[in-house]
């Protein structure tokens, strides 16, 4: 671990791998459940059951895997060789996961009469995908507290990584289905959508492997068993601070970015305008990303996430009085504003949390980066969940009308206003909560050299 500066390569090495990563992530939410009902032919009840059983078991296996790398011994460290055998086994899964079985079956085949086949196949498979998947990212996300100690310098670590996090969102939004159109049919064209996006989360992992050299750790390995280890988390204030923060900022953009193609195929009557906004969205966000950086330097992590949140709530709320009154141009107007709010709370929370982390070593005199970032992404997977369940419950209340044959119909005016809520004043009231509990988060710059100064002393007192 340095405390100065990192240099050019490893900023990038270390970053490349979130491309993979959110590609991986993106690739799922939009197209896994759509691939499995209509290219598959799996019902969809017994689809969506597949996603939850493989959503549950990721929730048990991020932990898993941050607890296991944390006590991990080997010539080079303990998270990049988790990295390098899990990219393999991640790269075939993503491969299978989009292969539909018919093609080894022929003509013949009728899936309605194999639907229990069918449901056991996508559960495995999606299981094994997620167990790759964690073995790869948790470890990965592990590495930001190790490979600097410098306040600064993991605000522009973490602001490499959410730039190429936000080229893999538009890749897995904007290039899949384009990449599947480019083959006769569309059990070919997913084959190789799948096939391309694992290589390319392979290739990005491997580069950080080749590209990063953890520094080794000689003390501080962590003994506890596991659920000691994850209480003692829990236990950490700072931590928990940041945690409901993030939780409740994952809420927030889980609810915009769901609700998003309603707003436009129902506000807008104009289902193709998503793909635009999305894109004004997250290439205005990218291009903040660094603004955020050089911004944190000046005024401080905490305070400048504060003023992201904040301002994509007030966008938010211009959308929820204004936007259905003006033509779509006025909408893609402020979603470049909201890009400029998302740019600036992407990668800040992630430099924050190793803060706390080091918080953690000061009490205990143990490294366990690994379990307080599988604590980490479980939250995440929590906020997505909730996000979703409100998503769901608001459009019911409001009388939302399901499509007939697969073609939308006109929506009550409640509905349209329950939509309203959800880009609107639901998402912004979470991120005000987010707000107040990052508030209270304690840890600045000046009481982060405070915590390394008291480090060195009980480290030179050993």
């Amino acid at each position: 671990m340095t405390d100065g500066k990192l240099s050019l390569k490893v900023k990038l090495g270390f970053g490349v791998c979130d491309l993979g990563g959110n590609l991986f992530f993106t690739a799922i939410a939009f197209l896994l459940l759509n691939f499995l009902t209509d290219t598959v032919g799996i019902e969809a009840g017994l689809a969506g059951v597949i996603i939850m059983i493989g959503k549950v078991w990721d929730a048990v296996m991020d932990p898993t895997a941050g607890f296991l790398s944390d006590r991990t011994r080997s010539a080079m460290g303990r998270r990049r060789p988790w990295m390098l055998w899990g990219s393999v086994p991640l790269f075939i899964a993503m491969a299978v996961m989009f292969t539909n079985p018919s093609l080894f079956f022929g003509a013949g085949w009728d899936p309605a009469n194999h639907q229990v086949l069918l449901f056991a196949w996508g559960t495995a498979v999606f299981c094994i995908l997620n167990t790759a998947y964690a073995a790869v990212n948790i470890p990965y996300t592990s590495l930001t507290p190790e490979l600097t100690t410098d306040y600064h310098e993991r605000t522009a670590l973490n602001g490499y990584r959410f730039g190429f996090a936000v080229i893999g969102t538009l890749l897995g939004a904007g290039a899949a289905l384009p990449i599947v159109g480019l083959f006769p049919d569309k059990n070919t064209g997913f084959v190789a959508l799948g096939t391309l996006f694992g290589f390319l989360m392979m290739i990005t992992a491997l580069i950080t492997v080749v590209a990063v050299r953890e520094p080794r750790l000689t003390q501080g390995f962590p003994t506890e068993g596991f659920f000691e280890t994850y209480l003692r988390v829990f236990k950490n204030r700072p931590y928990v601070q940041i945690a409901l923060t993030y939780t409740f900022h994952i809420i927030a953009i889980t609810l915009v970015s769901g609700i998003a193609i309603y707003y436009f195929k129902y506000i807008h009557n104009d289902e193709a305008l998503t793909t635009i906004a999305l894109l004004v969205l997250l290439v205005t966000a990218m291009l903040f990303i660094p603004v955020s950086v050089l911004l944190s330097q000046r005024i401080g992590k905490k305070l400048v996430y504060g003023i992201g949140l904040a301002f994509i709530a007030v966008t938010q709320m211009v959308l929820y009085f204004l936007g259905h009154l003006y033509p779509p141009s006025f909408s893609f107007a402020v979603m470049f504003f909201m890009g400029i709010g998302f740019g600036f709370t992407y990668a800040l929370p992630y430099a924050m949390v190793p803060d706390a982390i080091e918080y953690d070593y000061l009490l205990t005199g143990l490294r366990k980066e690994g379990a307080f970032y599988g604590m980490w992404v479980f939250c995440i997977k929590i906020g997505q969940a909730v996000a979703l369940g409100i998503t769901g419950l608001v459009l019911s209340l409001t009388g939302y009308i399901l499509p007939v044959a697969k073609q939308a119909v006109a929506q009550p005016d409640s509905a349209q206003w329950g939509i309203r809520l959800l880009l609107g004043p639901i998402p912004a009231v979470m991120f005000v909560i987010a707000i107040v509990f990052l508030y209270y988060y304690p840890i600045n710059e000046k009481r982060y050299n405070e915590i390394l100064d008291e480090i060195k002393a009980k480290e030179g007192g050993r």
